[in-house]
């Protein structure tokens, strides 16, 4: 149950391409007769103390947090938003024929105040969140929806892009510029710009509509997540359970009013040990029902009518787009190009990863029996068993690898690995200004000793933190405009915190995802583009995974466990052969690995390839879709749909075969650096000047040939999983 990245970034230009899809109404009827520019500046005078209308008073312009209040957001997003609009009223008045510096450039230099603001809100509701927020946050989107249709549904506006679309090939631009006035040009088109005024109209609600659920299924998820606890109450219930997760049980039980008791909740780092190492079998399957039935209750938090209902929305969408399906849509702009591409691509995985999964199964109903167990494996005991077979097998459980992996020395791995690689250092600061007291913030400098960005780490979980692991930005670099602009990168996690004078001790897998998120990181701090849309990640959703996703590699070198997994304790180097053994282990239970995400992946597809409008049984449509691939029992997939926030609140809709799309490019990628040396600096060289700084600037399967020589081939994957047929 692995947390994976999910990155909601802010783009660059938020209001005239990102947020053309959620939802639509106006700014404020009161204003509809004043010029917006004016509309912008009463506004400021109005609220000449809101800190977003001046320059952060700060070191390296990081957001002010302590000024920053709630009550700061709406008049900021409605000055933004205004001015945004007069910003572009100014293009489209502009006397002079249109160029692609009056015209591409000028939009993409707009709408500064607008992403300032949503920078910095919408990290916050995802990291910190509260009932204010939220309550901000349901108002502000229809506006920011509305905004964005206003700018992509003007048709003055796309006559002058389109004028300078049809000179492309006369104007000398360089790639990056050329890339621009494509995705550009793009975003008209795909936002509805060649639509009649009818239809334009119909489009406008339907985002209204979807940016709405959008925000309604979040929130459920979020209050079904915090309101589940499993109180035990007999120390006897916890039998198996480590030490260290009986204290943090605890310290969670008197956090939550249950002094003197243990509560588990369905945050993964409480429920991922739990299922794992508790003995109560009946209490593993409460809390793993807990866990898959978040939004499936039948009470005031329930998400089925509302996924439904998106994606019967998101079908009519695509269609009034002019595509067959709303896959067909997302996936023109990806690297994958179709979603029969992407079933094609997991139906070659497929079957090696269920036959392995299956085989698995047999294994543990052995085991079960040996036991005397007098029942069948069920997906609450997959955890449970399949650790027992991990130890029995490689004598190693990741219990054995806890000891090693503080956070503070994993921390020291993932830094040291980026100066190996790349020659970069950090240095702690704890004066610079920071949105909750857990918050850690790094100075970033180059191999050439200049200030390069600066970084963010947020890592304990907390019920105002949304659950999983993600990186995203507060400013994006670029070098536009007369502006040099260092970005301010922050990657969200949710260990267990500390208890008692123990630090946070991480498992093999969760040390694991902290390099997988700097690798995020390092996408959005070594990025070096001229245009702030095509900085860093600001990739195909189904190649932003990939840079994370060859980082976690450098996690498994002995070379690199020497230097970092240390003993908290003692101080001792983690054992060579313990090493060999989670080698010998890597392998191990990656049918169900395999099989729990592609399942999940196959229910993204075929929730968003329907062809009619009418919402579904979500619970029925669930289980014909598991049905129809072929699903054993044992395992569900890693998301069911009432919880699937990748897909119903996050940017993954028809997307979230990106992590084994991005697994793919990302093992074939780390064949390189094991052909040339792990620490190898002209490989090194070569992927940070060809992926990591390059961004959105080019297309990014030209610049992974340009790296490797090479396309991507499947077999180092399924090698690396051992699913590759003997």
């Amino acid at each position: 149950m692995k947390g994976l990245a999910l990155k909601p970034l802010v783009s660059a230009m938020a209001l005239t391409f990102a947020l053309g899809a959620c939802s639509s109404n106006t700014v404020s009827n009161d204003d509809s007769n004043i010029a917006p520019n004016v509309v912008a500046q009463q506004i400021i005078d109005h609220n000449a103390t809101n800190p977003f209308f001046k320059p952060y008073d700060t070191y390296m312009g990081i957001p002010d947090f302590d000024k920053i209040k709630p009550e700061h957001y709406l008049p900021a997003f409605k000055a933004g938003i205004a001015q945004h609009k007069a910003e572009i009223q100014a293009i489209i008045d502009n006397p002079d024929a249109p160029t692609f510096a009056n015209t591409i450039e000028a939009m993409e230099f707009s709408g500064e105040l607008t992403t300032k603001v949503a920078s910095v809100f919408y990290n916050l509701t995802g990291a910190d969140t509260n009932d204010e927020l939220q309550a901000i946050s349901k108002e502000v989107s229809p506006m920011l929806s509305s905004a964005g249709d206003d700018v992509l549904l003007n048709d003055k506006l796309f006559q002058r892009v389109k004028t300078v679309y049809k000179q492309k090939e006369n104007l000398g631009l360089n790639v990056a510029q050329h890339k621009l006035l494509e995705d550009t040009y793009k975003s008209f088109t795909r936002g509805g710009a060649n639509l009649s005024e009818a239809d334009k109209v119909k489009l406008r609600a339907l985002n209204e509509k979807i940016g709405k659920l959008s925000l309604e299924f979040g929130d459920n998820l979020l209050a079904e997540t915090n309101a589940f606890e499993l109180v035990v109450d007999s120390e006897a219930d916890l039998a198996g359970l480590p030490q260290d997760v009986i204290n943090t049980a605890a310290q969670t039980a008197t956090k939550r009013g249950h002094e003197g008791k243990w509560v588990f909740t369905t945050q993964r780092p409480s429920i991922t040990p739990f299922l794992t190492y508790a003995d109560n079998r009946d209490l593993r399957e409460k809390i793993y029902k807990g866990y898959i039935e978040r939004g499936n209750n039948n009470n005031a938090n329930d998400n089925k009518k509302i996924l439904a209902e998106m994606a019967a929305l998101r079908a009519e969408r695509a269609q009034l787009m002019g595509y067959k399906t709303h896959a067909h849509f997302v996936l023109e702009e990806r690297t994958a190009k179709t979603p029969e591409n992407v079933y094609q691509l997991l139906n070659k995985v497929w079957p090696a990863a269920l036959g392995q999964a299956k085989a698995e199964v047999a294994d543990m109903q052995t085991l079960i029996d040996s036991e005397g167990g007098n029942f069948k494996l069920a997906a609450w005991d997959w955890w449970y068993y399949s650790d027992k077979i991990r130890v029995a097998k490689y004598s190693f459980n990741e219990q054995q690898t806890r000891p090693y992996f503080s956070l503070e020395n994993t921390l020291k791995g993932v830094f040291y690995t980026a100066n190996r690689l790349y020659g970069i250092t950090v240095k702690e600061r704890t004066d610079l200004p920071k949105y909750n007291d857990e918050v850690r913030t790094w100075e970033v400098f180059d191999k050439d000793g200049s200030l390069m960005a600066i970084f963010m780490g947020d890592y304990y979980v907390r019920d105002s933190k949304r659950g999983g692991a993600w990186m995203n930005a507060y400013r994006q670099q670029y070098n536009m405009n007369g502006v040099d602009s260092t970005p301010i990168i922050v990657n969200v996690l949710n260990y267990p915190r500390p208890v008692g004078d123990e630090p946070s001790l991480l498992t093999f897998d969760e040390a694991s995802t902290l390099f997988h998120e700097f690798g995020h990181a390092l996408h959005g701090m070594l990025s070096d583009v001229k245009y702030r849309s095509q900085a860093g990640t600001s990739v195909p959703r189904d190649y932003v995974e990939f840079p994370s996703q060859v980082m976690e590699n450098w996690m498994t070198q002995p070379e690199v466990l020497a230097q970092f997994a240390k003993h908290y304790k003692t101080g001792e180097v983690i054992p060579q052969a313990l090493v060999k053994k989670i080698q010998a282990a890597s392998k191990f239970n990656q049918g169900f690995a395999t099989v729990e995400y592609m399942a999940a992946t196959k229910l993204d597809l075929d929730w968003h390839t329907l062809t009619d409008f009418t919402p579904k049984d979500a619970a029925q449509f669930e289980a014909d879709s598991l049905n129809k691939m072929g699903l054993i029992g044992e395992i569900a997939p890693r998301y069911r749909s009432t919880y699937f926030s990748h897909i119903f609140a996050g940017g993954y809709s028809a997307g979230y075969y990106s992590y084994l799309w991005s697994d793919i490019l990302g093992a074939d990628a780390f064949e390189a650096f094991k052909e040339n040396g792990i620490f190898d600096k002209a490989t090194a060289d070569a992927f940070r000047n060809n992926i990591l700084s390059q961004g959105g600037s080019e297309d990014p399967m030209l610049l992974y040939k340009q790296f490797r020589g090479k396309e991507a081939g499947i077999e180092p994957l399924l090698r690396s999983r051992g699913l590759l047929s003997k």
